[in-house]
């Protein structure tokens, strides 16, 4: 059962937007001899955020990171809108919601750590992970209880869908 507040909050939702590190990854930073840089991506993440795209909420990406490896996941999934390379996010958020004509009330943002605070202080859904920081717990709307990078933004997007009473129709076109 989804408390009422919450269910209001993830009725108004037509943009989900989400971090990497901490939330679509473990957190780790993972480099190989010649530098270059590896992450590990749950694939039940990615179901979640094609379920999202497929019944009607636009999905973004906004990382303080740069990296051919988000853009690569990015692209693969569908997602509508990637930034990255944004340490300050709110800007990005603000070009995001000027781009779609939303208000920040229609979108729902979920991140870890002290970077995100800025966004997840605005938006109408704040999403987060349970070993976020502190200070992010402290404010968020919602929290998972699966890890970051092990099937929290899967949570995540069920915990819309179900919301937004979709959850059903798309379990029964899977089992048809």
């Amino acid at each position: 059962m989804i408390a009422p507040d919450l269910l209001n909050r993830i009725r108004a939702v037509r943009v989900a937007v989400f971090d990497v590190d901490g939330i679509m990854t473990d957190n780790g930073l993972y480099r190989a001899d010649d530098g270059s840089e590896l992450k590990r991506f749950s694939s039940r993440d990615g179901l979640g955020l094609r379920l999202l795209r497929d019944n009607g909420v636009i999905t973004a990406i906004i990382t303080g990171r740069e990296s051919r490896l988000v853009a690569h996941r990015a692209l693969e999934l569908g997602v509508d809108h990637l930034y990255q390379g944004r340490r300050n996010k709110r800007p990005a958020l603000d070009e995001l919601c000027q781009a779609l004509s939303v208000t920040y009330n229609e979108v729902a943002y979920m991140g870890d750590d002290l970077i995100d605070l800025p966004v997840l202080t605005r938006v109408g859904l704040a999403l987060t992970v349970r070993d976020a920081d502190p200070e992010v717990l402290n404010r968020a709307h919602w929290v998972a209880r699966r890890p970051a990078g092990n099937g929290a933004v899967r949570e995540a997007c069920e915990l819309i869908l179900r919301g937004q009473d979709k959850w059903e129709g798309i379990l029964a076109d899977f089992l048809a």
